[in-house]
Formats: structure tokens, C-alpha cells, sequence
């Protein structure tokens, strides 16, 4: 009852201002501020251990999120559904790093905000399975932000991807680390021995070196964060400004990031909106990551694409009622392949493994880097060797010793609540018999509406985009003058519309977007490309106005 009530609440604060933009009010800017491979490690989330003053005092002036979950626990997949919102099952991004070639209609969102007179900049990373084209934003760069609009009073969208807390960057090499981490102070910094460390883990002392590096890398994000969080200070836009805190997936740690448990799907999700979210705010509600692009679009006073699986969860535009449940996908992860579908609801997590035959700890070169797992194996193999010896192994746990099984049980279901670390599998226990078969429903349910590609080869996939292995291409744009003004068109179906009056041969352009039709004025010239997400973009065509 009080996550609905919750809900009305929200809905209500939020209709009243949106429905007056419509009549002239001042639209909002927006801010993103993405982390890399990030749990709900921060204190305002009750991490005793975490340092993260300036994320909890964001908490603090708005609304933080406790059942936020990206649609994929791995970077590609899941920045492909939020810059859609769509399932990657859906599109065709569900594979790690592939080359989806989404449906026709389906958009990256910020072309409806810049359409709708938004400055739309992203600093600097995409990973969306598909190249961005050059409709989606002014700006996509490590230069990238709304001080370069030229128009100050134009409202903006931005974007900024903190890498620091990238997995990478807990087994980077000291001098890396000691640069990530320059800004902190000793005191600021993790001791080892006093980590807290999940139950699948060995608690050893490198394993312990890495959950420390992984919390000194998350304080040093705190601090870059915190900067733009001045930076819209000092501009003074802070107070039209919804700042909107987000990590893509689960830790980059074993066991979490790549797989659908809490640990690779559970995410921060604090919203700022001055004015308009009372702070202090907590909603229980459950929230996809995915569901990002329309809500920033309700926001806006933008009504989301019809098509869009995602619901708005803020806004004008915002769904009427919580979700009652999130999914999520893994698949072919870099080399390995792998089948997993997960369904939660605010208490239980149901996976269903469609590969049961193949062991959790598949091999994945790049995951192998992670000393944490080098840890894992070695005291894994050493155990064997003691059972070989005729010895009862105790160097693991039953709890570390799960991910090590040779094959995975064909369903698992887990209470998220008495077993946040989800170790006890309660499939089958008869008394949870109902709940099971309501979860294996609801995941089937939702494979069916939403056409889950994954049981289709990857290959097929491919020869069916690109037959022969030859790429799709955007039809050249067609320039028309009417009236005085240049009209573009495109024959591709769901082709998006660029175009630039930059002078020079060489680029880069400011590419604009097209929605209507273009006063050029005398002797300029006008370069135009179509783009549609998974072909490749257009030749440019040139036209020059006439003196």
C-alpha cells in the first residue's frame, strides 16, 4: 500500500509542472551521471563501508531508489536497452558487443529530445551494439557538455560516464591506481581488513585487496561526480536542473557483473529534482534501467514512441502503477556462450538456466583477469588435489563452492529478502511451489510478448541482417527545394535525418537534426546524411544554395 501511495504522490507533484510547460513554463535541463560496474555500494544505501558523502547528500535532496535493475548484467547489452528503451532480447543487442540491426522505428531517445529543441551532448562513452549515429547527439565526445551550446538558454541534455569504477580499473596496475585514486586522502581510503565480504567470496587477503580497490575506486567517482554537481552550481542551473544518478550494472567482480543475480543487475538510482521531488524521498517501487529513456522524455514533456517496451516512471508521461515485476538477460558473453533468463519481483528472483549442462565458471578471458577470480580457482583446484589425496577439503565454503559446480540446475528461486547473496536455491522446496510456478509464468509470459530472440543462433541472426556478410546501407538522402526551403527525405524505412551548413571538406560537422523542412540562406552549402541504427550511414549529399 505505500509503494502505491508513493506513487500517486509522485505522479501528482510531477503532472501539474509538465502539463504547464505546454503552456510556456521553463523546461528542465538534465543531467546524467553514469558510473561503470556499480552495486548500491554507497552509503546512502547502507554501505557502512562505503565513503561516498557527495552521492548521499544527492540522496538526501531528492529521491534514491532501492529496486532499481539494469536488463543485462554485462556494459553493451545494457547501454543498448537504455539508449532505446527496448529489451536487447528484442532488438538484437542481447550479445555481448554484437552488431544488432534493431527494428525500423526503434531510435536512439535524445533524437525526440532534440527534435523537441533540446541540446543533447554525451561525454563520451556509447557501447550500444551498434555505432551511434550522428542524429542521436550535438556532441559525442570527451569534450562533450552543455557549457558548448551556443544558445545558453536552451535546455539541455547531458550525459557523463565515470569509468573509474570499471572493472578494469579494480586490477589496474599500481601506478593506475594510485592516479585513479590521487584525490583521496588516507583517511578516505579502504582498509582491507575491515571489508564486510559476500559469502561466495574467500576471505582472503588479495580478494580483500580487490573489494578495497573496488570501494577506493567508487570514493574517487563520489569526487568527479560532486564536480559537475558544482559545475551546474556555479552555471547556477542547479535549481532547473534533474540530475539523475545511475550505474549501468552490477560490480565488476565475479559472480556479480555477467550474471543475473542482485549482484550483477542491482543498481544506484538517485533522482534530483528540485521543487518537484521532496527530499529525502525512498521508493520501494521496482524500476528498470531501461526505463530511463522515456522517463527523461516524460521530463522533458515529451510523450514517449508508442513502440518503447520501457515506462516512464517520472513525469508527464509517467505509468500510472509500479511494475510488478523486471527481467533480465544473459547471453553470449565476449567468447562464451551462455542462455540465462531472470524475472523479480520485490521479494523473489527467478533464473531460468536454458543451458543447465554448462558450469557457472565458464571461461571468459577477459573476467579471468580479475585476481578475485585467480583466487577462486586456485583454492578451487587446490581443493581437488586434497580430495585426491583422500582429504575433506576446507579451503572454500559451500557457499564458494556453488559457482564451481559442473552444471547449473535448469531452474533456481531465490527470497531475495532472507537471502539477499541468493545461495539458497528454493526451487525446489514444495513450499514455495506456487511461487515458483508464478515466476516461470510471468518469464514466459514475457519472452512471448516481447518475440526473446535468444533462442535463435547468433549466426543466423547475423546472415539474416547481412546476407552474404554485406552490410546494409542507408539510401542517400533526397533534397527537394519547396517554397524557398530545402526538404530532405529517405527512402530506407526508419532512416533518420542529418544535416550541417559546416564550411570545409574535412569534418568534423555539427551534425543537426532534421525534422522539417530548412531555410538555407544564399551561397551556403548544405551537407546531408541518413542514418538507421545497424546499417551503415549514407553517403553525403551536397547541396548548394544559390546566391
Amino acid at each position: 500500500m505505500k509503494v502505491v501511495l508513493f506513487v500517486l504522490a509522485v505522479l501528482s507533484a510531477f503532472a501539474a509542472p509538465l502539463c504547464a510547460h505546454a503552456q510556456g513554463a521553463v523546461r528542465p535541463n538534465i543531467l546524467w551521471i553514469s558510473a561503470e560496474d556499480l552495486s548500491p555500494d554507497l552509503g546512502c544505501y547502507g554501505d557502512v563501508y562505503a565513503r561516498t558523502p557527495h552521492l548521499d547528500k544527492l540522496a538526501r535532496e531528492g529521491a534514491r531508489f532501492t529496486n532499481a535493475f539494469a536488463v543485462s548484467p554485462v556494459c553493451a547489452p545494457s547501454r543498448s536497452s537504455i539508449i532505446t528503451g527496448m529489451y536487447p532480447t528484442s532488438i538484437g543487442t542481447h550479445h555481448m558487443r554484437s552488431q544488432g540491426v534493431p527494428p525500423p522505428q526503434v531510435k536512439c531517445f535524445p533524437e525526440y529530445l532534440r527534435a523537441a529543441g533540446y541540446y543533447c551532448t554525451n561525454n563520451a562513452k556509447t557501447d550500444y551494439n551498434f555505432p551511434a549515429p550522428v542524429t542521436a547527439w550535438d556532441e559525442n565526445s570527451g569534450r562533450a557538455h552543455w557549457r558548448n551550446r551556443a544558445d545558453k538558454s536552451q535546455p539541455f541534455f547531458a550525459v557523463f560516464n565515470l569509468m573509474v569504477t570499471h572493472e578494469s580499473q579494480i586490477r589496474a596496475d599500481e601506478e593506475t591506481y594510485q592516479k585513479n585514486t590521487a584525490a583521496l586522502t588516507d583517511a578516505e581510503r579502504h582498509d582491507p581488513t575491515k571489508a564486510t565480504l559476500p559469502p561466495y567470496y574467500p576471505d582472503t587477503p588479495l580478494v580483500r585487496r580487490d573489494w578495497a580497490r573496488y570501494h577506493d575506486n567508487i570514493t574517487a567517482m563520489d569526487k568527479q561526480a560532486a564536480a559537475l554537481l558544482r559545475q551546474l552550481e556555479e552555471d547556477g542551473l542547479a535549481e532547473n536542473t534533474v540530475v539523475v544518478f545511475w550505474g549501468d550494472h552490477g560490480r565488476g567482480l565475479p559472480r556479480a557483473k555477467r550474471w543475473v543475480y542482485d549482484s550483477g543487475l542491482r543498481v544506484p538510482l538517485l533522482v534530483r529534482w528540485p521543487g518537484k521531488i521532496r527530499p529525502g524521498t525512498v521508493s520501494e517501487n521496482l524500476v528498470s534501467l531501461f526505463d530511463l529513456a522515456p522517463t527523461v522524455l516524460s521530463v522533458a514533456g515529451v510523450k514517449p514512441p508508442a513502440y518503447m517496451q520501457a515506462r516512464a516512471f517520472l513525469g508527464a508521461h509517467a505509468a500510472t502503477a509500479p511494475r510488478d515485476y523486471v527481467f533480465a538477460h544473459r547471453d553470449r558473453m565476449d567468447e562464451t556462450y551462455d542462455r540465462i533468463r531472470a524475472v523479480r519481483d520485490t521479494r523473489f528472483k527467478y533464473i531460468r538456466n536454458f543451458e543447465p549442462g554448462k558450469p557457472y565458471a565458464q571461461f571468459i578471458g577477459y573476467g579471468e583477469l580479475m585476481p578475485t577470480l585467480s583466487e577462486m580457482r586456485r583454492l578451487h583446484k587446490e581443493e581437488a588435489a586434497l580430495m585426491g589425496q583422500g582429504k575433506l577439503p576446507d579451503l572454500l565454503t559451500p557457499a564458494q563452492r556453488l559457482f564451481f559446480k559442473p552444471e547449473k540446475p535448469a531452474e533456481e528461486l531465490y527470497d531475495t529478502v532472507a537471502d539477499p547473496h541468493e545461495i539458497n536455491n528454493l526451487a525446489g522446496d514444495p513450499k514455495h511451489a506456487s511461487t515458483l510456478t508464478k515466476m516461470r509464468h510471468a518469464l514466459v509470459d514475457w519472452q512471448k510478448e516481447t518475440n526473446d530472440l535468444g533462442a535463435v543462433p547468433e549466426a543466423d541472426l547475423i546472415a539474416r541482417w547481412r546476407p552474404g556478410g554485406v552490410w546494409p546501407v542507408t539510401a542517400a538522402p533526397v533534397a527537394k527545394r519547396e517554397n524557398g526551403k530545402l526538404t530532405l527525405s529517405c527512402p530506407t524505412e526508419g532512416a533518420s535525418l542529418a544535416y550541417t551548413t559546416d564550411a570545409g571538406d574535412g569534418g568534423p560537422y555539427r551534425w543537426r537534426l532534421y525534422t522539417a523542412p530548412v531555410a538555407v540562406p544564399p551561397g551556403a552549402i548544405v551537407r546531408a546524411r541518413a542514418c538507421r541504427l545497424g546499417f551503415r550511414d549514407s553517403a553525403d549529399v551536397t547541396v548548394e544554395e544559390k546566391k
